[in-house]
């Protein structure tokens, strides 16, 4: 019995951890935004297999170092991104925008547009 219990331990410490490789941050994040519209939209690039397991999990959006937006969100797009959009009605020429992106499992990434 107790070589059961160390042989599943085994097993599932070695599915945690190859789990645990295959996490990686968003690769990019690619930002636009329309000064006509007032609205901000950023493509996070994030390569999974499974959208549903291995997503990001929150995008936080600040203006001018100012955090405006704090998104939560449950399962990816797809398999290669997240695309978010907001509308930024206090958004003016020379303002800085910035788009962090956080994986599901390990890492995140920012990305500014100014």
């Amino acid at each position: 019995m107790m070589k059961k219990v160390v042989l599943l331990f085994g097993f599932f410490t070695l599915f945690v951890l190859s789990a645990v490789a295959y996490a990686h941050p968003p690769s990019d994040i690619k930002i636009t935004f329309d000064p006509k519209t007032k609205i901000l939209n950023a493509v996070i690039i994030h390569d999974v297999s499974n959208p549903r397991a291995h997503y990001i999990k929150k995008v936080d959006v600040a203006l001018n170092g100012k955090k405006i937006i704090e998104q939560s969100i449950s399962v990816q797009d797809n398999f290669d991104s997240q695309t978010v959009s907001y509308l930024i009605p206090d958004a003016k020429v020379g303002d800085v925008f910035s788009v962090e992106g956080y994986c599901s499992i390990s890492g995140k990434l920012e990305k500014q547009l100014k």
